[in-house]
């Protein structure tokens, strides 16, 4: 069973950065994607960010426009872990950031801008960003 474990959030003052990060257990030798989502309190999930994972993964990512140019997802292939760096923080950051897994998904879908929910059959437990103005 492929286990999917973020860490990092917290609170941050707006203007401020904090950085996520996810480790999965999938095969470093296999193409993989992963990504990260959030929640916010009584709106439904909407994806933040993808990038294609594995020795032969291209790294090639995807970021939604409510965050480009703040939010980077970046990679670690030796860790197996993607991390996400969030700067220049807003008040409408706040959600619960859950990170997901899939193996064996090409590059080119994965960095697509078109996966969602349902594409990610594995699911970290979630962790709180909250920003304050």
């Amino acid at each position: 069973q492929t286990q999917v474990v973020e860490s990092g959030g917290g609170s941050a003052q707006a203007g401020g950065s904090l950085r996520l990060s996810c480790a999965a257990s999938l095969s470093t030798y296999a193409v993989n994607c992963m990504g990260w989502f959030r929640q916010a309190p009584g709106k439904e999930r909407e994806g933040v960010a993808t990038i294609s994972t594995g020795t032969h993964g291209s790294g090639t990512t995807f970021h939604a426009d409510s965050v480009k140019g703040r939010f980077t997802i970046s990679r670690d292939n030796a860790k197996n872990t993607v991390y996400l760096q969030m700067n220049s923080l807003k008040p409408e950051d706040t959600a619960m950031y859950y990170c997901a897994a899939v193996p064996y998904m090409s590059s080119t879908r994965c960095s697509g801008g078109y996966l969602g929910e349902k594409d990610f059959p594995y699911w970290g437990q979630g962790t709180q960003v909250t920003v304050s103005s």
